[in-house]
């Protein structure tokens, strides 16, 4: 998930005037230092060799924790001539308008985006109509039309490249017993190589569905993931006749257990699966908190409020940590299926840490109530002490394959 900070942005500067290198600074409202950007690449034909200043002239509070202050990594698209429809009307008249699906006064205008993939929050996205912009009067380079039908080319490939090394580096720490998140077998080094890789292509599709502007997801998903195959020399391989025909017997078998779950499904003895007490635990918890918080809340907030970000954490906890169980009906887990688990359980764990977070935030600020923030922990403490315990369980079978 691309991270979005545009609202609270205060001012920034984006220098594209040394070919193949993208720098700049970006002030944060509550951060005294600025974000420094340090990135491999080059913009589109109207900022490149160019320096370029914004200023938001409504800046909001609310960037969530974690983002880091280095931003080094590649750039993605980078532009200041998009073309985007602009509402001539208030947000609150935009939203009337909506509710009674009637048109509204807009017109055509330039739309900032900037685009860029970073070590340690990944992709990161600045996209808005609305920001002050001052361009330098001279380029100290041009790009060529054909030079920028290779940019975009090049901006399109530049998360592969860039995905590619961190995985590499991740292969390449495995075994680091100091990260409780770096792998610890080379089966979960994979397995984490192979999620990311997935996360790689998805945010490729999401990023080509933002540009393009259009919905065909299948379409769009089919062609990237043959353009990611085509750029890392994936071939399919050869099958034997051999092997041509094991695969064949295992889609029959695929293909009859579909059908008997289907007809299971349809008689009248089947159930809903019991859910393990744990996701259960966890989704109680997040559902409580969701109710009571309401009061707390004078106003309506973002997403990065501390409260909000407890119970966001907790109930996506809940989700992933349901569809980590659903895959398997044995506990632990068989080793074929282990290293899907052992992913899921870790984006478990990170969602649970977060909410976490947000508790220490609300802790700073006095949020909520002492008694509710004490409840909430024990409770999230206890939960997470159980999925790391789980974590153990699912490494000892991967270590024990090996």
């Amino acid at each position: 998930m691309a991270w979005r900070i545009d609202e609270h942005v205060i001012r920034g500067e984006i220098d594209n005037r040394t070919r193949g290198k993208v720098t700049g600074r970006i002030w944060f409202v509550d951060r005294e230092e600025p974000v420094t950007l340090e990135l491999e690449g080059n913009a589109w034909r109207d900022l490149a060799g160019h320096l370029l200043r914004f200023t938001n002239p409504e800046p909001k509070p609310g960037l969530r924790d974690g983002f880091a202050t280095l931003q080094d990594g590649v750039a993605g698209d980078i532009t200041a001539s998009r073309k985007v429809k602009v509402p001539d009307v208030s947000m609150e008249e935009l939203l009337v308008c909506y509710e009674k699906k009637q048109p509204f006064p807009w017109h055509w205008g330039n739309s900032l985006y900037l685009e860029w993939f970073s070590q340690y929050n990944g992709r990161v996205v600045i996209e808005t109509a609305g920001f002050t912009l001052e361009l330098d009067d001279t380029a100290v380079w041009t790009m060529s039309e054909e030079e920028e039908v290779a940019q975009r080319q090049a901006n399109a490939e530049a998360m592969t490249t860039f995905m590619d090394r961190m995985l590499a580096a991740t292969v390449a720490g495995a075994g680091d017993e100091d990260d409780d998140d770096a792998p610890q077998s080379k089966a979960e080094a994979e397995a984490d190589a192979e999620a990311a890789r997935m996360d790689l292509l998805l945010d490729r599709v999401q990023a080509r569905l933002e540009r393009e502007g259009h919905e065909d997801f299948e379409r769009v998903f089919d062609e990237e993931r043959e353009r990611l195959k085509r750029e890392r020399g994936e071939v399919e391989p050869e099958l034997t006749p051999e092997e041509k025909e094991e695969r064949q017997r295992w889609i029959e078998e695929m293909n009859q257990i579909c059908a008997e779950a289907i007809e299971e499904a349809k008689s009248d003895d089947w159930k809903e699966p019991e859910s393990h007490p744990l996701v259960e635990r966890c989704m109680e918890l997040g559902i409580r908190m969701h109710h009571e918080v309401g009061e707390w809340l004078d106003e309506p907030a973002t997403q990065e409020h501390p409260l909000l970000e407890v119970i966001y954490g907790t109930q996506t906890a809940a989700a992933k940590l349901s569809g980590a169980l659903a895959t398997t009906d044995e506990w632990p887990p068989e080793d074929w299926i282990a290293g899907s688990v052992l992913v899921r359980l870790k984006k478990v764990r990170e969602c649970l840490r977060d909410a976490l977070s947000g508790l220490d935030s609300a802790d700073q600020e006095g949020l909520a109530t002492p008694i509710w923030r004490a409840f909430s922990r024990k409770e999230l403490d206890e939960i997470l002490g159980e999925v790391e315990g789980m974590i153990v369980e699912v490494r000892d079978v991967l270590k024990e394959g090996e």
